[in-house]
């Protein structure tokens, strides 16, 4: 999670290792931009009015919370980017801004699971994964799925189902079960009807 990324470019820094500081906080950034934020710009957005406010705001303050947190990590590395960035929703400059601490990132968090958006990127690029290889666009809606999980994420992949469905455009009926792969897939509606392998989560 994003305060592990933050023990560990910050220990990096005090052994003068910014090599790693800089690869700690590029990869968890781009699991980021891959994940977290395709699950929940749809709720964040709230285009239709039919979100939650209190899933909205949680949504919002999230990405809020982990921009800024980014902000001030990639400063010592992309010093006028960030500094433009900073300007943008703030005043005076992010190289005077404290550097971001763990401790406030996880009493945030709660009890929230840390892992929590690793297990759901892992199901959205499966889902994802059946349009690619059906050549049809991301945007195509899928009719139906199947999604086979291992037993240790069924938990995890049920908490952000309404997030996974909206982002996987999926429109019909979703299961999660644990174990084997069924005989069941997916199905999407497009310029073509798509009858696709089933779809695994190991």
């Amino acid at each position: 999670a994003l305060a592990g990324v933050v023990d560990t470019a910050t220990a990096a820094f005090d052994r003068y290792e910014h090599a790693r500081a800089l690869e700690a906080t590029e990869s968890f950034f781009w699991t980021f931009c891959d994940d977290y934020i395709e699950l929940v710009k749809d709720r964040a957005n709230d285009f239709a009015g039919t979100h939650d406010a209190a899933a909205v705001a949680s949504a919002r303050t999230t990405l809020a919370i982990a921009v800024d947190t980014f902000v001030r990590l990639f400063a010592p590395f992309l010093p006028f980017v960030t500094e433009e960035v900073w300007s943008w929703y703030r005043t005076g400059s992010v190289h005077r801004a404290a550097w971001p601490t763990a401790e406030g990132l996880r009493a945030g968090a709660g009890e929230a699971d840390a892992e929590l958006v690793a297990h759901a990127g892992v199901a959205l690029a499966a889902l994802r994964k059946v349009k690619s290889e059906a050549k049809v666009s991301q945007k195509t809606p899928i009719l139906s799925a199947s999604l086979t999980v291992a037993p240790e994420l069924v938990a995890a992949v049920k908490a952000v189902r309404a997030d996974l469905l909206e982002a996987a455009k999926v429109t019909g009926t979703f299961e999660v079960a644990a174990g084997a792969p069924s005989a069941a897939g997916t199905t999407a509606e497009g310029d073509e009807a798509v009858q696709a392998a089933p779809v695994t989560v190991t």
